[in-house]
């Protein structure tokens, strides 16, 4: 069963649903509670988020950018990367390649 369109629970304060998986594009609508965390982790993917709604800190390899809406962040393919709702946040993630660890197909 596709897990395509159904919003699921990441971690504490933190949903997610793929919007859409292509051949060798993803992307993930993330909604955060003021507070919550993604937490730390890193992967072979390349990929770009896009705040489309609050405030978010991003933690990359040590450097930390806070992202307002509008803004646009590129996290490179292996890098330790992490974030931070400092208020309501809602987050565009797209990946590439498609992340088969997060897609039931």
């Amino acid at each position: 069963m596709s897990n395509i369109g159904v919003w699921e629970q990441a971690e504490p304060g933190v949903t997610r649903c793929i919007k859409r998986a292509g051949q060798s594009l993803m992307m993930m609508e993330v909604h955060f509670d003021p507070g919550a965390e993604g937490y730390e982790h890193s992967h072979p993917h390349e990929q770009m988020s896009y705040c489309m709604k609050g405030r978010i800190a991003f933690r990359i390899d040590g450097v930390e950018t806070v992202l307002e809406e509008g803004d646009t962040i590129c996290i490179p393919s292996e890098a330790r990367h992490g974030v931070t709702a400092l208020e309501a946040s809602v987050l565009l993630d797209v990946f590439t390649p498609v992340r088969e660890d997060l897609l039931k197909r």
